[in-house]
């Protein structure tokens, strides 16, 4: 994982234990889709460029917030819109 889950409740300003499953499963979640925009895995990076971390953490809070409702359409343009510097032609 290129952000770990304490950085990301961090971020998410989560104190408890109790959902670390949950936030590791949107962590892979948004990964996955960061990996998609880019079009390479992310463990190609020797080091994770910040702009990619923001990125996954961006996914991970829109999935955390709108859990019952969440538009992936937005957070993928979105992701999309941040990386576009780092994506590749194709596959």
């Amino acid at each position: 994982m290129v952000v770990t889950l304490e950085e990301t409740k961090k971020f998410l300003r989560v104190d408890s234990d109790d959902e670390d499953a949950l936030i590791t499963d949107f962590i892979k979640a948004s990964e996955d889709i960061c990996e998609g925009v880019l079009r390479f895995p992310l463990s190609d990076f020797e080091e994770t460029p910040e702009l990619i971390k923001q990125a996954v953490l961006f996914g991970v809070s829109q999935f955390y917030e709108f859990r019952e409702s969440i538009d992936t359409k937005i957070v993928i343009e979105t992701i999309k819109r941040l990386l576009f510097a780092y994506r590749k032609e194709d596959w």
